[in-house]
């Protein structure tokens, strides 16, 4: 994979032999003749390392690496000096560049830095990524012996390893970004960047801008150019959320990212290259929105390459324990308090709940309880008072008469699954497809179910 170096030189001629050694050892180079140029390539485009003189026109290069270094940090730089100016290049060391070589050079000297540099580059990639992955994949979010806990980690190994499309879709609170972050963590493309971005958050007029980026005086207060999102991206991840509140008209400026591999910022008549892994993720239901023309038919089929629905909390109730206790750690330690035991009464509480809001709420209950607890322990009263209302009640999807009444077994069964088939249309406002698949059958063996039990579900469900 190439890596892309910045020259910022004035000279034509050292640009020139920086370019044809740094080529021929199989690097993208981009020339900048000054510190206002090479800044404005750093907010134009990603780049792996830089190679900078110290005397320059304008921004001279002092004064260049404290302004990059202090916008992009992580950016390894290597400045380069004639022998009369090295205490400028001590001091450019001490504003943070990563090295610096003296004039004349000879090529392998320059290889040697700029390799040194890129490993330095990947180290602090690889250190930053453990950091995030350290607090964006705690255990807990994926923990569980449930089936649809262990059928979800199953999934997300099985589609990691490959450049596919993935559309996530699940309820609110489910942890559909979690999710995302794991299959790229696992995914070849882990050591690239992490870019995600949530499309109902971001203004519809500025989400264009905010994707695909823009040249200086592509639209009034375009006061400089700027990479997007996508650009951000390059080589890795883009996570898309609420893939559904997309624009119309941005949704095919999208579909030509996915089919051409390619895209042109805001302003621009430039190409560029859209070498990203897309994963988006929604709360609604994609196919009945494409359905009602506010969602492109073929920029679904392109998302959904792999679906993978993330279960709410209700169907993995077995998994509320270990969740509630691990919840527990961790805001225990954030809020410096003395970690609590959590009673049976308030654990059979915390089980009996169907958890509307999904494990965002069952955080929310634990902080809750955490707070209200003035004992070691925390009990049925420290919980929230929706949980607490709910805790005589057979949780959804489990029933309480299950013994045998005198019906007999057929109208006993028969009830069992006309309850069943309800509360899946329910969970799924009433789309049997999606019920079909909640239940693990065929949308064809639902409909003569629901026929056979006389089930009405036009009005149920309207």
């Amino acid at each position: 994979m190439k890596r892309n170096i910045l020259v910022v030189d004035d000279e034509q001629n050292m640009q020139a032999v920086i370019r044809m050694i740094l080529e021929d050892a199989g690097h993208a180079v981009i020339a900048a003749e000054n510190g206002e140029a090479a800044l404005r390539e750093l907010d134009r485009q990603a780049i792996d390392v830089v190679l900078s003189d110290l005397k320059m026109p304008g921004m001279g290069g002092e004064e260049f690496v404290r302004r990059a270094r202090a916008e992009h940090p992580e950016l390894p730089i290597i400045v380069i000096t004639a022998y009369g100016t090295i205490r400028s290049a001590v001091n450019s060391i001490h504003a943070g560049a990563a090295d610096y070589l003296t004039k004349p050079f000879e090529p392998e000297a320059l290889e040697i830095a700029v390799h040194n540099a890129l490993k330095l580059r990947d180290i602090m990639r690889e250190n930053q990524r453990l950091k995030e992955a350290a607090r964006s994949t705690r255990p807990y979010r994926i923990t569980g012996t449930s089936p649809a806990a262990v059928r979800l980690v199953e999934e997300i190994r099985r589609v990691a390893p490959v450049k596919s499309n993935v559309l996530i879709t699940g309820e609110s609170g489910t942890g559909k970004e979690l999710v995302a972050r794991l299959i790229h963590e696992l995914g070849p493309r882990h050591e690239r960047p992490w870019v995600a971005i949530n499309c109902s958050a971001i203004p519809r007029d500025l989400l264009e801008s905010e994707l695909f980026g823009y040249v200086r005086g592509a639209f009034s207060g375009a006061a400089q150019t700027r990479i997007g999102r996508i650009e951000q991206a390059r080589s890795g991840t883009l996570f898309l959320d609420e893939i559904a509140d997309l624009d119309i008209a941005l949704q095919a400026k999208l579909l030509r990212v996915l089919q051409e591999r390619e895209y042109s910022p805001l302003g621009s008549n430039q190409t560029h290259i859209a070498d990203i892994r897309l994963i988006a993720a929604t709360n609604r239901v994609l196919k009945e929105l494409v359905h009602a023309g506010r969602f492109r038919e073929d920029l679904f089929y392109r998302l959904d390459v792999y679906n993978i629905n993330v279960p709410p909390l209700r169907d993995r109730l077995t998994d509320v324990p270990l969740l509630a206790e691990l919840f527990l750690e961790e805001l225990s330690l954030e809020m410096d308090r003395p970690k609590r035991r959590l009673t049976d009464r308030a654990l059979k509480a915390l089980t009996s709940y169907s958890w509307p809001g999904n494990i965002r709420e069952l955080r929310n209950a634990v902080e809750r309880a955490l707070l209200s607890a003035h004992s070691d322990e925390i009990d049925i009263g420290d919980l929230p008072q929706a949980v607490v209302a709910r805790r005589d009640q057979a949780p959804e999807g489990r029933y309480a008469d299950t013994v045998i009444g005198p019906q007999g077994l057929d109208r006993w069964l028969e009830d069992l699954e006309r309850r069943a088939i309800l509360e899946a249309l329910d969970q799924c406002s009433g789309v049997q497809a999606q019920a079909a698949k909640r239940l693990g059958v065929s949308e064809r063996s639902l409909w003569h179910r629901i026929k056979k039990l006389r089930i009405q579900v036009n009005k149920t469900f309207m």
